[in-house]
């Protein structure tokens, strides 16, 4: 495969990946933070205050990372963010699967789409391995970003 044909195609990623986030994170402040924090409590892994802290900070984390992903804007550190953000949804979704919880969907779309915790681990393992591979190819992925506006 040519160069000019892999450089549109992670574009393409890096924006479908930003709307993503952009919808999961929206969904989640459309609706009152009470139910995310619902979702958040039903993992059983944070302190009160942490259920807290995560039910008011995630949606917004997720949602300008989202933005800036799609807008290509501080790319190599929004793309570091995802990876964190994936490596801890990782670790919720594989702790309540092995503890069994009864957990129904993973609540990463609030009630929009309810997604179960299996197929989100499927999800959240492929775009982890998608953003290492942004991260590796990151020129590629900048491909018409704001970053290649700004740092000229």
């Amino acid at each position: 495969m040519s160069s000019s044909r892999t450089i549109p195609v992670l574009a393409f990623f890096r924006v479908l990946l930003g709307i993503f986030y952009l919808v999961s994170g929206g969904s989640k402040l459309l609706a009152p933070y009470q139910n995310f924090l619902y979702v958040v409590q039903s993992y059983e892994v944070f302190t009160p205050f942490l259920e807290e802290l995560a039910s008011r900070l995630v949606p917004w984390v997720e949602f300008f990372l989202g933005l800036f992903l799609i807008l290509g804007l501080w790319l190599r550190y929004v793309l570091f963010g995802y990876l964190g953000l994936i490596i801890g949804f990782l670790f919720l979704l594989e702790q309540a699967m092995w503890r069994n919880l009864p957990i129904d969907h993973c609540g990463c779309f609030g009630s929009w789409l309810p997604i179960s915790l299996r197929t989100m681990f499927f999800i959240d393992s492929a775009t982890g391995l998608l953003v290492i591979l942004m991260l590796r190819r990151l020129k590629q992925t900048s491909w018409l970003s704001l970053d290649n506006y700004f740092s000229k």
